[in-house]
């Protein structure tokens, strides 16, 4: 038994609104090689999608349009004017024209062609007005019922707006007759739109319009042979002959007559017109789904792009976090101005010699070598600030320019950069007030784990002797040398200053507590760089972000197109789209 013919066209439909919201969500904002195509491809699908397919699947018994389309000065308004037999549109005599496009129709015929049919973007209007996106309908009791004729603007027209409407209107007729003249019928423009008709086999009908009677036979023999050519040898030729017009500006009725009864018939015969819906509405559901493919493609390129750029700017502050770590471990950081302060503090080697002691009298030398020395402490704990704050600072800057080289180095890059503050290069205005913020609370953060370790020891000597900021110092100068990385002169001096602090900790609270709070001390330092790096990092990945890119998009689009390909080959069997019985 088949399957009901309504519900193939239910499902057919279902499949086709599918694919269209699919598209209308697949974004393509980076300009990547192709984009420019991809995106126009992308638009001229959703809008035949919503100003043809969808509304003739849903009324597939409507009156067959029929798009008058052409080249500047092939005489499309005087042709439509003298097959209505009355001025119903305008000829363009100075270029560009620029008018509402114009549908002439039956008086019968007229509630097909609302907005909530065809071309929905279109404002209706009962009047020509120079406003290209109104679409003025024309009733005329010379168009015979079942067929509607529409003047589209110039296909190759100097206005892009002209050239983007008749595009559009042209891809929403189940008919074109397209007008060329014998002066500019090989011109590019013309076959690059009559390629398009052959690769989704739509209906065409050529008119060979202002033909001087004695070329009549060279120019139609090479027309119709180039026709062939190219996938359209099927398609009917008219020709109309060089003449006056009248003073309405009409064609002799004489010069149109053969184009005139071939609409006739085509509207007297409900069987032909279905079979010139078919042959368009089945080749753009052809083309559609087959072209939906290379969007999604496209978008996988976005995508990948997408991550490209990320993936620069994520390695970029990765390496720069890296760095930190690294040189605030290495011993990098105890020299100068740090060095100096920390050696006020602890004075040379003599406290080492004591801590190294287990002779009980040396411990009040201990306690007196650096009992009093609270200012030494927080000299210390200032030089630290400076450092570390400076070297967040050069590795923020070193990160930004990175990460900005890197987009510089592609498309993509180079066009959301230009979209943004212009200082990317650069650390933020703010980096700096940020830094010394997070540097303050890690100090804080080791002046509290010093305080919490020791709380049960408050009351012994050592503790009393060196305080909680000296503790903390000493606990900041451990995790600064951490690698043991100082080369050169300062191998002895830096690294002596290390064993000086652990043993200072040691002394208070033994060696695996030392080690658990510079283990700590130095994930704490680590996890506050990378926060602050990762907002330095959102100047760019948030611009990445804002492109809202689905990442499930391409997959979506080539769903949907296979649904409507499955559909398509259901129906193959039944010989059409719609519920019709032709």
């Amino acid at each position: 038994m088949s399957a009901d013919p309504s519900k193939q066209s239910t499902r057919m439909l279902t499949a086709l609104v599918q694919l269209r919201s699919a598209l209308q969500a697949t974004g393509l904002p980076l300009d990547l090689p192709g984009a420019d195509e991809h995106r126009q491809a992308r638009t001229e699908m959703v809008d035949q999608l919503e100003d043809y397919m969808i509304p003739r699947l849903m009324t597939i018994d409507a009156p067959l349009l029929a798009v008058v389309g052409g080249s500047t000065g092939a005489g499309k308004s005087t042709l439509v004017n003298s097959l209505v037999g009355t001025r119903v549109t305008t000829p363009g005599v100075l270029r560009p024209t620029t008018r509402s496009p114009v549908l002439v129709h039956n008086p019968a015929d007229g509630e097909w062609f609302g907005r909530d049919r065809i071309l929905p973007d279109l404002e209706r209007t009962a009047t020509s007005t120079t406003d290209p996106a109104a679409l003025q309908l024309v009733p005329a009791d010379s168009v015979p019922a079942g067929i509607a004729v529409l003047d589209a603007p110039d296909i190759d027209s100097v206005e892009e707006r002209n050239r983007v409407l008749a595009a559009q209107l042209l891809a929403a007729a189940d008919l074109w007759l397209f007008v060329t003249s014998a002066a500019r019928y090989a011109d590019q423009v013309p076959w690059d739109f009559l390629k398009q008709a052959a690769d989704r086999s739509t209906a065409v009908a050529i008119v060979l319009d202002r033909t001087p009677p004695d070329a009549i036979e060279t120019v139609a023999a090479h027309l119709a042979r180039m026709l062939a050519s190219r996938g359209l040898k099927d398609s009917p030729l008219f020709v109309v002959t060089e003449g006056t017009v009248d003073a309405d500006g009409l064609l002799p009725p004489d010069a149109v007559k053969d184009i005139r009864g071939w609409l006739q018939s085509l509207a007297a015969d409900a069987d032909a017109r279905a079979a010139v819906v078919k042959q368009t509405l089945e080749g753009a559901v052809r083309s559609v789904s087959s072209r939906a493919y290379v969007v999604a493609d496209a978008a996988d390129e976005q995508l990948a792009a997408v991550t490209g750029l990320r993936e620069d700017v994520e390695a970029a502050y990765a390496r720069a976090a890296a760095d930190v770590h690294e040189a605030s471990a290495d011993g990098t950081l105890l020299r100068g101005e740090v060095l100096a302060r920390w050696q006020e503090f602890v004075g040379t080697g003599e406290l080492l010699k004591s801590l190294e002691s287990k002779v009980g009298r040396v411990r009040d030398r201990i306690v007196g070598a650096v009992k009093g020395k609270p200012r030494q402490a927080e000299r210390v704990t200032v030089a630290v600030e400076s450092g570390l704050e400076t070297l967040l600072l050069e590795h923020a800057e070193a990160a930004a320019e990175r990460a900005a080289a890197s987009w510089r180095s592609s498309a993509q890059g180079k066009s959301l950069l230009a979209q943004g503050s212009g200082d990317l290069d650069r650390a933020s205005r703010d980096f700096r007030r940020r830094a010394e913020a997070v540097v303050r609370e890690w100090q804080q953060g080791v002046l509290d784990m010093v305080r919490t370790e020791g709380q049960d020891k408050r009351g012994t000597a050592r503790f009393l002797a060196y305080g909680v900021n000296g503790l903390a110092v000493a606990l900041m100068v451990i995790v600064f040398a951490s690698t043991a990385g100082v080369t050169g002169a300062e191998v002895g001096i830096a690294g002596g200053s290390a064993v000086l602090g652990q043993k200072l900790l040691e002394a208070v609270f033994g060696d695996q507590a030392v080690r658990s709070l510079a283990a700590r001390a130095r994930k704490d330092l680590d996890d506050r760089v990378a926060r602050l790096f990762a907002i330095e990092q959102e100047r760019f990945t948030g611009m990445v972000d804002a492109l809202a890119l689905d990442p499930a998009a391409p997959e979506q689009v080539r769903a949907a197109a296979r649904r409507v390909t499955d559909e398509r080959f259901a129906r193959q069997g039944r010989g059409s789209l719609g519920g019709h019985s032709a």
